[in-house]
C-alpha cells in the first residue's frame, strides 16, 4: 500500500498532477479541488513535493486500475475516508465533490446545512441528507483545520459587488474577518447573487435562521 509519495512536480491538471518519484517513475496523483488550491503548486519550484496518499484499485470489467489520491496531511486524508464512507460516494467522485475547504464542509455537516453540501459537485439534495445523517457529530475536529479556508475566503472577495458588500458590513461594525466569512457563506448558499442588495439580503436570511 502506498501511504506517501515524494518527488518532482512535472505537470498540473485540473484535479491531478504528475509526480516523478525516485527511480524516474512518474505517478499520476488525483487531488481534491480545495486541496489543489491550498497547495499553491508551481512547476518552477525546485523543492520536492511530498503528499500523504490514499491508494485503492478501481475495478472494472476485465481490469483493475490502481489509483492514488493525494493530500497535504493525514487529517485531510482521514476526512476523505470518512466522506467516502457515505453510501454512493466513491473515491473519484469525492475528489470532485470536495471543492470547498474541509473546515467549511465539516461545519456544514455538523450544522445541518444542506445548502452548502448541495453546492458540492455531484452532491444533490438526497446525498446531502445522507452525508449529514452518516457523519453529523463525527467531523468536529476537521472544522478546526486552519489556513485553507482563510486562503479561499480571501480569493473569493474579488468582484466589485463583493468588495462593496464587505465595505457595508464593516461600516455596520462587523470585523473584517467576520464580514469575509459572512460573504463567503452567502455565496456558498446562493450562487446567483448579482448585487450588493442580494448579498446583504442573503446574509440577513442566514443570520435569521441561526437566531
Amino acid at each position: 500500500m502506498i501511504s506517501r509519495i515524494r518527488g518532482s512536480l512535472k505537470e498540473i491538471k485540473d484535479n491531478s498532477i504528475l509526480l516523478e518519484a525516485s527511480g524516474g517513475i512518474t505517478y499520476e496523483v488525483l487531488i481534491p479541488t480545495a486541496i489543489m488550491d491550498s497547495l499553491n503548486l508551481s512547476l518552477d519550484s525546485k523543492e520536492p513535493l511530498e503528499l500523504v496518499t490514499y491508494f485503492y484499485h478501481q475495478v472494472e470489467p476485465s481490469r483493475s486500475i490502481p489509483i492514488l489520491i493525494g493530500f497535504s496531511n493525514e487529517i485531510e486524508r482521514e476526512f476523505f475516508v470518512q466522506f467516502i464512507s457515505v453510501s454512493g460516494i466513491g473515491p473519484k467522485a469525492a475528489v470532485k465533490a470536495l471543492s470547498l475547504p474541509i473546515p467549511i464542509i465539516a461545519d456544514a455537516i455538523d450544522s445541518d446545512n444542506e445548502a452548502v453540501l448541495k453546492s458540492l459537485p455531484g452532491i444533490g439534495a438526497r446525498r446531502a441528507r445522507e452525508v449529514i445523517a452518516k457523519l453529523q457529530g463525527r467531523v468536529g475536529k476537521f472544522g478546526l483545520i486552519k489556513d485553507v479556508g482563510e486562503k479561499t475566503l480571501k480569493r473569493e472577495i474579488n468582484s466589485d459587488i463583493q468588495r462593496e458588500a464587505l465595505q457595508v458590513l464593516t461600516q455596520l461594525q462587523y470585523k473584517k474577518q467576520e464580514a469575509e466569512k459572512m460573504l463567503y457563506d452567502a455565496f456558498v448558499n446562493n450562487h446567483n447573487l448579482k448585487s450588493v442588495e442580494d448579498i446583504l439580503n442573503e446574509i440577513y436570511k442566514q443570520k435569521s435562521k441561526k437566531s
